[in-house]
């Protein structure tokens, strides 16, 4: 694996042993000692277009537990801020000697064109593009599924075959949400998207996914898991609903909805969560809820997704 871009263009296989390694990683997030030697003398560069704190203390914690050297960048107070554009970022990045870069940026594409752009002879892995695609979020939510469906080990190998996922709320501005329908088709699951319909992409005819409007008929339905995503009102520029109150009631898990739920369902939330909005604080602070176990998980899963990267089949040996 060269770069990790999207998870649209991830093969089963690929996903499988992606999956597989994390479980590998996570074992070592229980020993005393949680650290591998695997990328010592390697050099990753956490390049922050956007701000998420989440997400880049999660790789820098996983690159730090492969032994990489870790360079922060954010470009709020840096060149970039002065004009500077990716390609002379790239360039001293390529100059002091980046072995891999997790580029997270504000415009769909921008890790696509770093990757290929020959500007830097780096892995690069996408944290999250525009409204484009967020992998690594995917590929956690994933690890999560399959632990809590299989059991921690025990679902090395296994896919999501059959499993139904019911992903609730701001699709339009989620690349969390495009993400996770392609991975979990990918992995045999059968998807839902449930919102209002100005939170909805305009055309959706080529996503392998049904599409709903009505969140108590999708709750009823037993589903194995429902994924609540954030409401993204730092992209919202008009009235996609009329306020968080009539949003909270008609699309929100809250308590009564939750209840509803089969006791074995899943709830997930990508994070940050705005409580009584998307999701109640019950049902986020549930035995159902999952939500601390995808943040624990996530540094696996990027942990697996560097090794892959960055170490190759020398790692392998």
């Amino acid at each position: 694996m060269r770069h990790l871009l999207s998870t649209r263009e991830l093969a089963r296989d690929e996903a499988i042993e992606l999956l597989d390694i994390a479980e590998d990683m996570a074992r070592v997030q229980d020993r005393e000692v949680k650290k591998l030697p695997t990328l010592r003398g390697k050099t990753v560069v956490n390049l922050f277009f956007e701000d998420s704190t989440r997400t880049r203390i999660s790789f820098e914690a996983a690159a730090k537990r492969l032994s990489a050297d870790v360079i922060n960048f954010s470009a709020k107070g840096s060149s970039v801020s002065k004009g500077e554009s990716l390609k002379d970022t790239a360039q001293t990045l390529a100059a002091i000697g980046a072995d891999g870069v997790v580029i997270r940026h504000g415009a769909s594409g921008a890790p696509q064109v770093l990757a290929h752009s020959g500007w830097i002879d780096a892995g690069v892995i996408n944290a999250g593009d525009g409204t484009h695609e967020h992998p690594t979020q995917a590929l956690l939510d994933a690890f999560t599924l399959r632990r809590r469906i299989h059991g921690a080990g025990a679902s090395r190998g296994r896919d999501l075959d059959g499993v139904r996922v019911v992903i609730v709320g701001d699709v339009l501005h989620s690349r969390v949400a495009r993400s996770n329908v392609w991975l979990l088709h990918t992995l045999g699951a059968k998807v839902d998207l449930v919102a209002p319909p100005t939170l909805l992409p305009v055309d959706t005819s080529a996503w392998p996914a049904r599409i709903g409007y009505d969140l108590d008929e999708a709750v009823d339905s037993a589903p194995d898991a429902v994924m609540m995503l954030r409401i993204q009102q730092e992209r919202m520029h008009g009235g996609f609903f009329p306020n968080s109150r009539e949003y909270a009631r008609a699309w929100g898990l809250d308590d009564e909805r939750f209840r509803r739920l089969p006791a074995d369902t899943m709830v997930m939330h990508p994070g940050p969560m705005n409580r009584g909005l998307e999701i109640s604080a019950a049902a986020a602070d549930s035995a159902q809820s999952s939500v601390l176990e995808q943040v624990a998980n996530g540094v696996s899963v990027r942990m697996a997704a560097l090794y892959l990267l960055l170490a190759g089949e020398e790692g392998a040996r």
